[in-house]
């Protein structure tokens, strides 16, 4: 039941945000402990030194080669030299 109930939240802020209309969680954390049923909500500041959403972002694009980024093929050789 945990992820259904994480994942509806996802979708209902994902919603708000494509549509424009409510007030979505930007500067908030939900947290949410299931097991007493309860929400609670954090409010966030944002970090001017962040490389993504700072003053001065130093990364403003997506990476273009994963599987260099994740050494995709060091992990295939490992698994290949282990048989």
């Amino acid at each position: 039941m945990l992820p259904g109930t994480i994942g509806l939240v996802m979708a209902t802020e994902a919603i708000k945000l494509l549509l424009g209309v409510g007030r979505p969680l930007v500067g908030r954390l939900l947290m949410y402990d299931a097991m007493r049923m309860e929400f609670r909500e954090l409010k966030v500041n944002r970090d001017q030194h962040c490389p993504i959403c700072g003053e001065n972002p130093t990364i403003t694009e997506l990476i273009s080669d994963y599987v260099a980024y994740c050494e995709i093929g060091h992990a295939e050789e490992l698994a290949t030299a282990a048989d």
